[in-house]
């Protein structure tokens, strides 16, 4: 038996330490496994004295608006977002936070096309900011640690990845010496960002009402980021949220997926039932082979059983698109639509 296997054993032959039992009441629980998740993705961190709050200069292009502006979501470290909504847009809508897989950059989320392979990325599904400015939304398109801006800044290969050799190393890594998780800043970045919205664009958009919604390396991000944050009223994980035995465990993934334990006290069906009783939107393809569908359900299941427990089954939903590993905007939106209109 190789090392890999004897892991993978000692996986399957174990249960989740916090894993719901129905014996314990739900929302007490819940308080402790968050405050376990919480404990593992190495947060909090330092709120900055200064948000360093700064807009860039807007333009118009085929009937939308972009606004794009930076802040610090911890001293020192700026995060740049960009806003953007139909230009005919005459009420304030529902904010749609979006996060780009491991790409070239949030300008994916744009459907702007820069390096080489962008447009087939685009056309994956991906432009997810641009469809949440169709949909009616105010969507903004963040730039994730260690991608695009925020990686290595002029190549197409976010600076986490696993499956490409370059000679400064893994960029991410280095923060688990530090005691913290990429997965954890990433969720940090966007907790900081629904505050500086709340704070300095509610005139622009209905702060009541936040969706987060994110592909691949994104919709991790979204599903973690449901976890923590409370104010996020509908998560939309896409190609995401799947067993751990099943997908990171099984194959190569990007290192940034890795939380030093976590398979220990939770699996991702255990963590969904964090985000209840919000509105939680899994998104998965049928032909996915690294988040294979198997696991997919197993993981539902379990959240199911959570939200049933809270009486509210309803607000949780799988979408299973007919392809592989992209987001499914035309089966998804009209998912989204429901919910966001029911809080």
């Amino acid at each position: 038996m190789t090392s890999h296997s004897y892991i993978r054993k000692l996986a399957a032959e174990s249960t989740p330490l916090y894993r719901y039992d129905q014996n314990e009441d739900f929302y007490s629980w819940q308080k402790r496994a968050k405050q376990k998740l919480e404990e593992l993705l190495g947060l909090p961190f330092k709120k900055p004295e200064n948000d360093n709050f700064k807009l860039g200069k807007s333009y118009s292009k085929d009937g939308f608006d972009f606004v794009p502006f930076t802040f610090e979501s911890e001293d020192g470290y700026e995060v740049p977002v960009c806003m953007v909504k139909k230009s005919d847009l005459n009420k304030k809508s529902p904010i749609c936070i979006c996060l780009q897989g491991h790409s070239s950059g949030m300008h994916i989320s744009l459907g702007e096309a820069i390096y080489e392979g962008d447009e087939k990325t685009i056309a994956g599904g991906r432009d997810f900011a641009l469809r949440a400015a169709r949909e009616g939304m105010v969507a903004l398109a963040i730039e994730q640690r260690y991608m695009g801006k925020c990686g290595f800044g002029d190549r197409a290969v976010p600076a986490c990845c696993a499956s490409v050799d370059y000679s400064d190393g893994n960029q991410a890594m280095p923060a688990l010496l530090m005691g913290r998780t990429p997965i954890g800043e990433r969720v940090w970045d966007v907790s900081r960002t629904i505050d500086i919205v709340i704070k300095y664009l509610a005139d622009e958009a209905d702060v009541s009402r936040i969706i987060c919604l994110g592909n691949s390396g994104g919709g991790t991000a979204t599903f973690y980021s449901a976890c923590m944050d409370e104010r996020i009223d509908v998560a939309v994980p896409s190609c995401a949220v799947c067993t751990f035995d099943a997908s990171i465990m099984a194959m190569n993934h990007c290192p940034c997926n890795f939380i030093p334990g976590i398979r220990k006290y939770f699996d991702m069906g255990d963590l969904g039932a964090l985000v209840a009783p919000r509105r939680l939107v899994v998104v998965c393809g049928k032909q996915d082979p690294i988040f294979p569908l198997d696991g997919v359900n197993i993981s539902f299941d379990l959240i199911k059983k959570a939200y049933a427990a809270t009486d509210v089954e309803a607000n949780c939903s799988l979408v299973v698109g007919s392809g592989g590993h992209q987001f499914y905007p035309d089966d998804a939106w009209p998912v989204i639509h429901k919910f966001v209109g029911e809080i």
